[in-house]
């Protein structure tokens, strides 16, 4: 005489949009979970965790560029993109200061030190702004 016993696992999906603005992105973990059963071998169960950035309009993105132009003393030509690096731009820890109280100026935001210290690109600020302009 057999018996069994068992279990049973189910799985929802879960469909995802590419968003075709740019710079936007989404990034994957992976998590997994083993276990096992008596008479069975053991089972792998993995689960995706996604996490979804934020995405400033693009709007945003140019005004952030242009002001980061202006505090630099940059070119008008000078190539600022949402991926461009303070640090890479030629700012020091006093220039980055100086940006942040500029554009809480012209966004009429208030900026953490907290958060300010998280800026390291042009795209970092425009989507801290969004960010703040929602509240």
């Amino acid at each position: 005489m057999a018996s069994s016993v068992g279990s049973s696992v189910s799985f929802s999906s879960l469909s995802l949009k590419q968003n075709k603005a740019p710079n936007c992105f989404a990034s994957s973990s992976t998590n997994s979970l083993t276990f096992k059963t008596e008479g069975f071998p053991s089972v792998r169960l993995l689960k995706r965790r996604f996490s979804i950035a934020c995405c400033a309009k693009p709007e945003t993105v140019e005004k952030v560029c242009s002001i980061v132009r202006k505090q630099l003393a940059l070119d008008d030509n000078a190539s600022v993109t949402g991926e461009s690096k303070f640090a890479a731009l030629g700012a020091d820890s006093l220039d980055t200061v100086e940006i942040v109280m500029r554009l809480e100026e012209e966004f009429g935001i208030s900026v953490e030190e907290e958060s300010a210290q998280s800026i390291a690109t042009v795209q970092d600020a425009a989507d801290l702004i969004e960010k703040l302009i929602q509240k």
